[in-house]
């Protein structure tokens, strides 16, 4: 069933909601966690999962996602038919780039009747953090003989702004309806544990029936008036062919230790509150967890250190996430993910901070609520994140007051 299976990454996107952090990258190639990158969680689910043939769309600033690819996920062997490969706009109906998620699988349909696979797993979000066996899912759709099986999951009213809502029959779990934004029409509401409402929205996780994916391509792409969006045009016209069911996310089916976190990170707020998360007592997702492992492409670099400064402070970190290459030389770290290769010089503090590959912190610096993209240096004594309206004349700053100080900026 597996190997029948061709899974899809949609990982094209432009993330323009997280500018600057996508002026230079696409957004599944952004910086996480200290260590990985946001497409590592969607690839590591295909890999515990047993998919060993994937495609994955790019589109939008693809070189630092391509560089990562190379380097962290060249495992796959094509001798015996496995691949991770990253396929650019093809541009086969046109000379135009693919301008919405089924025009992408579309311009790609020679790759799909080729494969010779009889289920396609397609993942619209290779930017989401979350942890997922694929394997029950495409079993639960061959079993109930599906044109496709939509993975939902129930979010908090005040969380549903940015998905398609999802209205399920309660007995038979048949998509009744699905696609529009939730707050348009009621959907399927239910009670939280917490008493608050909810609404089953769609993941962006879908397996479909190679060869009506196939026909409903077609058919997408001849419908001038269709905004060629795979959730909203062409998953609604498989129904005229056959059963669409949901699948509930955070179920006890798999191998993975569900913790049933899932978290879309689309905005500079959502994407430092998951980072954050990361630095509680008990994270939300388990990063440690040894049976199902989010692999990388970790570098090459020394242990991380703390040592004296000229001062002769102690170099501190407290509660922090610290990758490798990492010295802290009389600075302190307090509640902050450093990735690698940054370094805090002689009495400088970073704060509630996230800082990417190569930052430098000046002397007797100050960062607080920042995201520092790579290879900035903070001048000695410079202080950001204490004064927003200072801070908005220079750099971008979230609803929430986070500092986002863009790849390689110069202090004048």
């Amino acid at each position: 069933m597996l190997d029948k299976t061709l899974t899809i990454i949609l990982a094209g996107g432009s993330g323009g909601r997280l500018k600057p952090l996508t002026d230079e990258r696409a957004k599944a190639a952004i910086p996480f966690g200290g260590k990985y990158r946001l497409i590592d969680f969607t690839l590591a689910n295909c890999l515990n999962s047993g998919l060993r043939q994937v495609l994955i769309l790019t589109q939008h600033k693809s070189h630092s996602l391509l560089k990562h690819l190379r380097d962290g996920w060249s495992i796959f062997n094509p001798e015996i038919g496995e691949y991770i490969t990253a396929v650019p706009p093809q541009m086969r109906a046109g000379e135009n780039w693919n301008s919405g998620t089924a025009n992408a699988i579309y311009h790609i349909r020679d790759l799909l009747e080729r494969s010779a696979a009889q289920w396609a797993l397609v993942l619209t979000g290779g930017d989401q953090v979350y942890r997922m066996d694929y394997e029950p899912l495409i079993a639960a759709h061959v079993s109930r003989g599906a044109a496709a099986t939509i993975v939902y999951i129930d979010l908090s009213s005040e969380r549903i702004q940015d998905f398609d809502a999802i209205e399920l029959d309660n007995n038979t779990y048949r998509v009744l309806r699905l696609g529009g934004q939730p707050q348009e029409w009621d959907g399927h509401r239910s009670g939280g544990s917490d008493g608050t409402a909810r609404v089953l929205v769609s993941m962006g996780v879908y397996v479909v029936s190679m060869e009506l994916l196939l026909k409903c391509l077609e058919e997408d792409y001849a419908n001038q008036e269709s905004a060629h969006d795979f959730c909203r045009d062409v998953i609604p016209s498989l129904t005229n062919y056959n059963a669409v069911y949901g699948y509930h996310f955070g179920g006890p089916e798999g191998r993975v230790n569900v913790d049933k976190y899932w978290q879309d990170v689309s905005t500079i707020d959502s994407y430092y509150e998951a980072n954050m998360a990361l630095l509680n007592p008990v994270p939300p997702i388990n990063l440690y967890q040894t049976n199902w492992q989010i692999r990388t492409y970790p570098g090459q670099h020394p242990p991380a250190r703390t040592v004296p400064g000229k001062s002769g402070t102690e170099g501190i970190c407290i509660n922090s996430i610290v990758a490798g290459g990492v010295v802290i030389s009389g600075g302190s770290a307090q509640h902050s993910i450093l990735f690698a290769k940054t370094f805090l010089d002689d009495e400088s503090i970073v704060q509630d901070s996230i800082l990417f590959e190569g930052v430098r912190i000046g002397e007797g610096a100050q960062l607080r609520n920042c995201i520092v993209d790579k290879f900035v240096n903070i001048p000695a004594g410079e202080s950001v994140g204490y004064d927003l309206n200072k801070d908005r004349q220079r750099f971008t700053v979230s609803n929430n007051g986070i500092v986002v100080i863009p790849r390689a900026y110069k202090f004048e």
